[in-house]
């Protein structure tokens, strides 16, 4: 995708954002996973709707970490542009796993550039429902995001819905992709749509899609069959 000129006050980096409304997210399929069911740095590739790469994201950490702590695991995501640029930084702290503890919930950093926060997502604790809030840099809440109460994915997309803070208007989602029983049984390899506001800010854009991949790791990541979720 050509990069398109910047605007004032959009992120270097952030270019391609700011004239889409939409993105799909691939996982790249590693066969140590399928083969051996060893857990892997995930790799992602992030595209347009046209299919035209934007970003590659590239997870970082270490193999004791990998083996150890499966899907529940800390990690850092790198998403570089075309020219190899990294445009964006995604940190996942280690937290508890549990979901019937309203404590230690999940919580995702967006750094643009790397070391620089331009947003959050954090788990909303509740019985039933996945609930996560988009906050801004200054941690001020902009949206919401709420998943069904079972995301399993049984020959059906599986939609979060991304909503205003008062939950009364649907403004986006983001969407597991279900792409066959082979697919689905035999790997971990997951896809996804983003849909947004066209001009929804920059950076929440940037958010959002940091919560898909922090979504795919609670809920859809698996570790030797079984699933997790948190």
């Amino acid at each position: 995708m050509p990069a398109p000129g910047r605007p004032a006050g959009c992120p270097l980096g952030l270019e391609y954002l700011t004239q889409i409304n939409q993105l799909l997210v691939h996982q790249k399929v590693d066969l140590a996973e399928v083969v051996l069911g060893w857990e892997m740095n995930n790799v992602y590739t992030v595209k347009n709707s046209m299919g035209q790469q934007v970003f590659v994201a590239t997870e970082e950490n270490d193999i004791c970490t990998l083996q150890c702590c499966g899907p529940g695991r800390p990690f850092t995501i790198h998403l570089r542009d075309n020219l190899g640029q990294e445009v964006l930084t995604l940190t996942r702290p280690l937290r508890c796993a549990l979901c019937c503890f309203p404590c230690c919930l999940q919580e995702l950093e967006v750094q643009n550039p790397p070391g620089n926060p331009v947003g959050y997502v954090v788990q909303n604790w509740h019985p039933v429902l996945p609930k996560f809030t988009v906050l801004n840099e200054r941690r001020e809440p902009q949206l919401k995001i709420k998943g069904p109460c079972c995301s399993c994915n049984c020959m059906s997309d599986v939609t979060f819905e991304v909503m205003s803070l008062d939950e009364s208007v649907v403004v986006g989602r983001i969407s597991k992709q279900w792409h066959g029983f082979l697919q689905e049984s035999f790997t971990d390899a997951d896809n996804f749509g983003i849909l947004f506001p066209m001009d929804l800010d920059v950076k929440i854009k940037a958010v959002m899609l940091g919560a898909c991949f922090l979504i795919d790791f609670m809920f859809f990541e698996t570790n030797k069959g079984k699933s997790h979720q948190y």
